[in-house]
């Protein structure tokens, strides 16, 4: 993904980032392909899958029955694709930044519109996004360094299997953010208010006993160091429905590309649950 000449923040002009449907306005013009991380703070962002109807009753349960990675918090009638419970004026064919197109399991595409894919029989889910929770954690003093240098958040996937639904299964995919020792404990306290968007921690510390053997490379997103005093906490992500699209190999998907979100309307502190 090249995103080079977008990454500034004067493609949003003077009524900047903060502002969801602007944001959206833009995105939905082109202007701005890359990770959504950062922008209009303060409002909830969401993961996105996108199946015929045929499949969307069995990725339905998977998601039931996987709630830490895969928090649903809309899901559409056969053929709309605006999502009036998220936002006024959203159409999911142009309102995220980069789609992926999957057909039998296998990354067919990347676009930055649907429109010319699009059918009446798809059923579009939004999940939750650690995203999210990020303004809670920042507003709690934490920092955290993807957003400081800038990257996206670091992606991988796990040995943690999901539970299955129909074909849909896999592991699960965690995202990492490296904070001082001393952080930890507050980082669990404050994610916990917030389950429909991944909520507590799923891991922390020794990556290897989920499965992971290299923190330098993540599989989505960008690798951030870990430096002398840290420890690494790992959430549960939005892209474990990928992994088990890679499963189901279902022969028609549209998902959103690691990073890269559906910015709704509503507001973080809307889903905090105390």
């Amino acid at each position: 993904m090249d995103s080079t000449h977008n990454n500034t923040p004067e493609v949003f002009g003077s009524a900047g980032s903060s502002n969801a449907a602007h944001v959206r306005s833009v995105i939905r013009q082109g202007l701005w392909t890359s990770h959504t991380s950062g922008l209009a703070d303060g409002h909830v962002q969401g993961n996105l899958v996108i199946l015929p109807e045929v499949q969307a009753g069995d990725f339905l349960r998977f998601c039931q029955r996987n709630p830490k990675p895969c928090p649903v918090l809309a899901v559409s009638e056969p053929g709309q694709f605006t999502l009036p419970s998220l936002g006024e004026g959203i159409d999911i064919r142009s309102d995220v930044p980069l789609y992926r197109v999957w057909r039998h399991g296998e990354l067919a595409d990347e676009v930055t519109d649907i429109a010319a894919f699009w059918r009446p029989d798809l059923v579009t889910f939004i999940l939750g996004c650690s995203f999210s929770f990020e303004s809670a954690l920042i507003e709690a003093g934490i920092r955290l360094r993807h957003i400081d240098e800038g990257k996206n958040v670091a992606m991988f996937r796990t040995n943690v299997q999901t539970e299955t639904a129909g074909p849909f299964g896999g592991p699960m995919v965690v995202t990492m953010r490296p904070m001082p020792a001393a952080d930890v404990i507050r980082a669990v306290q404050v994610t916990s208010r917030f389950p429909n968007v991944h909520g507590a921690p799923v891991h922390i510390g020794d990556p290897s006993l989920i499965g992971i053997a290299d923190l330098d490379k993540p599989d989505y997103g960008d690798a951030v160091a870990l430096m002398p005093g840290e420890i690494p906490v790992f959430w549960a992500c939005g892209v474990t429905p990928q992994s088990a699209i890679l499963h189901a190999q279902p022969a028609f998907c549209i998902t959103h590309a690691p990073g890269c979100m559906l910015i709704s309307d509503l507001l973080n502190h809307q889903l905090a649950s105390f």
